[in-house]
C-alpha cells in the first residue's frame, strides 16, 4: 500500500524526502518583519513550508476569558485585546504570500475558526492545517474537508476514539494525520513516539510529527519511526515573550534539524543486507575465513 498525497507541488508519503515545516504560528508577536525574517530563515534551512495561525478572537476567545487582564508587551490589557495584537490582516497576509512567492516556499495556517478558514482559503495556500484543539470540532472538519485541498491534522490532546471520530469526517484520502503531544515545551516521557506507528496500523494515510519537544534528537528519529512529514515551532528567540517560544527552535537549530532529518533519511537504507564498494578494502585488509 502506498501512503502519499501531494501538497502543493511535493509528493509526501513513503519513499519521499520528509516534509519539514517551520510553524511560525503566533512567534511573530504581530510583526511582519519578524514573520518575514523567520521565513527567510526557513527557507535558508531548507525548509519545505511555513505556517502561521489565524484566529477571529471573539470566536476563540472563551466570553469569560476575554476581559481577564494580563502583562503584555503592549501593556497591561485585556487577553481578548492581546489576541488582536498578534492577527495578522489581509494586508499582511498579502505580503506573506509575495514574499513566500518570492523566496519560493511554501506556506499555509492553521485556521482555528470557519472565518478564518474562509479569510486564508482566499489565498489558495497550499494545504490546511486542522490544529490539534479543533479535532473535535466537526463543522470546521467539515468545511476543511470540502475545500477540496490537502489536509494536515495534529492528534494532540486527543483519545484514539476521538481520532477516530475525526477521521471518519475527513476521510484518509488526501491526508495526513500528525502524532502530536500538546504541551509546550513537552517532556519526553510523553512525547510517545511509537505512536507513530501505531497510527501507521490503524490508518492508511501518510504519518507524520508534530514536535513540542525542546531539542532535536526527537523530531529525527520521528522520521527513522516513520513519519514523512514533521512540524516543529520556529522562533528568532526562544527567550521572546509569548506561550511557544520555549518549544520553538531558533535559526541555527532550524539548519541544524534540517541535516539531523536528512541525514536519518539516508541512513535508513532500504532494509536490505548489502556488501558495498566501501566495504572492499576493509575485506582485503581484515576478513578472515577458515574451517
Amino acid at each position: 500500500m502506498s501512503r502519499e498525497v501531494k501538497i502543493g507541488n511535493r509528493w509526501v508519503g513513503d519513499g519521499h524526502p520528509t516534509y519539514v515545516i517551520g510553524e511560525i504560528g503566533i512567534n511573530h508577536n504581530g510583526d511582519i518583519e519578524a514573520a518575514k525574517t523567520l521565513m527567510k530563515a526557513a527557507k535558508r534551512a531548507g525548509v519545505d513550508a511555513v505556517k502561521f495561525q489565524k484566529r477571529t478572537p471573539e470566536i476563540c476567545v472563551p466570553l469569560e476569558q476575554q476581559s481577564q487582564m494580563r502583562d503584555t508587551p503592549w501593556g497591561y490589557i485585556s487577553y481578548l485585546e492581546y489576541r488582536y495584537k498578534v492577527e495578522f490582516d489581509r494586508a499582511a497576509y498579502q505580503e506573506i504570500d509575495r514574499y513566500a512567492r518570492e523566496l519560493g516556499i511554501d506556506w499555509f495556517a492553521s485556521s482555528w475558526d470557519l472565518p478564518s478558514l474562509e479569510f486564508i482559503e482566499q489565498f489558495d495556500p497550499v494545504t490546511h492545517k486542522i490544529p490539534s484543539a479543533l479535532l473535535t470540532d466537526k463543522e470546521l472538519l467539515r468545511a476543511c474537508r470540502d475545500t477540496g485541498k490537502t489536509l494536515i491534522v495534529s492528534s494532540g490532546m486527543s483519545t484514539m476514539e476521538e481520532i477516530n471520530e475525526a477521521m471518519e469526517i475527513v476521510g484518509e484520502d488526501n491526508l495526513v494525520l500528525c502524532h502530536t503531544t500538546s504541551s509546550y515545551p513537552c517532556p519526553p516521557e510523553e512525547l510517545n513516539l511509537r505512536m507513530i506507528q501505531t497510527l501507521k496500523d490503524q490508518f492508511r494515510c501518510p504519518i507524520g510529527y508534530s514536535g513540542h519537544e525542546v531539542g532535536l534528537v526527537p523530531s529525527a528519529v520521528a522520521v527513522a519511526l516513520g513519519a514523512c512529514l514533521v512540524e516543529r515551532h520556529i522562533t528568532l528567540d526562544r527567550a521572546m515573550w509569548g506561550s511557544d517560544q520555549s518549544a520553538s527552535v531558533e535559526p541555527q537549530g532550524l539548519v541544524t534539524l534540517v541535516k539531523y532529518i536528512r541525514v536519518t533519511e539516508k541512513s535508513l537504507g532500504d532494509g536490505v543486507k548489502h556488501v558495498y564498494d566501501s566495504e572492499q578494502s576493509s575485506i582485503k585488509k581484515l576478513r578472515r575465513f577458515s574451517q
